[in-house]
C-alpha cells in the first residue's frame, strides 16, 4: 500500500499532528512555549500541561539543520519531563525530572583538527531547574537550565570521503555528566484561567 519513504513521512506528520492538536484537547491549564534560540535558527518548542496543583508534564523538542563549510551541525532532541512547582503549576520556581533522547550528525568540539564528524544517538537522564515569571494574563517568561547523564552511541566518519574511520566495529560509546539544555522560553497560556 505505502512504500518505506511514504510510511516514514506519514509517521513524521502524525507526531507533528499530535503536537498541534494536544493543546486544544487538553482540559487542564496548558501552555505552549518557544525558546529564544529559535531566533538563532535552532528551533525549540514546548508544550506544558498541569496534572496537579503543583505538578506539570512538559514535552519539548529542539532541532538544528545547519551545515557550515561542509561540517554538519544537525540534531533533533526530545525531552518529556515532570515538573514540581513550589508555588502553583506553571508559576514561580520549579524542578523537573526528565528522560530524553536525541539523534545527531555533527562534529564534536574536539574533532575539528582531524577532519571528521560523528553520527548517532544519545539518551539523557537528568533534572531541570528554572523559574517562570508572570508578564501578563497570557504570557510568562521561563528561564531554565538542565543537565545530567548523557549516554552516546555513534559512528565516526571522514568529512572528505564520507567513509567510516573510527576503527570501531559497531558503535562508539561515551557517557558523561554535563549541562545539555537551557534557555529562555516565552510561554503562552491557553484556556480561560488567569495568572495569580
Amino acid at each position: 500500500m505505502f512504500n518505506k519513504y511514504q510510511l516514514k513521512h506519514i509517521k513524521k506528520w502524525k507526531i507533528i499532528g499530535i503536537f498541534i492538536i494536544l493543546p486544544f484537547i487538553s482540559n487542564s491549564q496548558s501552555s505552549i512555549k518557544v525558546n529564544i534560540t529559535t531566533l538563532a535558527g535552532i528551533p525549540n518548542f514546548g508544550f506544558e500541561t498541569s496534572i496537579g496543583k503543583n505538578i506539570t508534564f512538559q514535552v519539548d523538542a529542539a532541532a538544528s539543520f545547519w551545515t557550515n563549510n561542509g561540517v554538519p551541525y544537525k540534531f533533533l532532541l526530545l525531552f518529556p519531563e515532570f515538573r514540581y512547582y513550589t508555588r502553583k503549576s506553571g508559576y514561580g520556581f520549579f524542578i523537573g525530572a526528565h528522560i530524553g533522547g536525541g539523534k545527531y550528525k555533527l562534529q564534536k568540539w574536539n574533532q575539528a583538527a582531524v577532519n571528521s564528524y560523528q553520527e548517532g544517538y544519545s539518551m539523557f537522564y537528568g533534572i531541570t531547574v528554572g523559574y517562570q515569571f508572570i508578564l501578563n494574563e497570557r504570557l510568562n517568561l521561563e528561564i531554565f537550565l538542565g543537565g545530567g547523564n548523557q549516554q552516546g552511541y555513534y559512528k565516526g566518519y571522514s568529512l572528505e570521503t564520507g567513509e567510516r574511520g573510527d576503527g570501531a566495529t559497531k558503535f562508539n560509546k561515551s557517557g558523561e555528566f554535563l549541562p545539555y539544555r537551557g534557555g529562555i522560553m516565552l510561554v503562552y497560556k491557553l484556556g480561560n484561567k488567569k495568572n495569580i
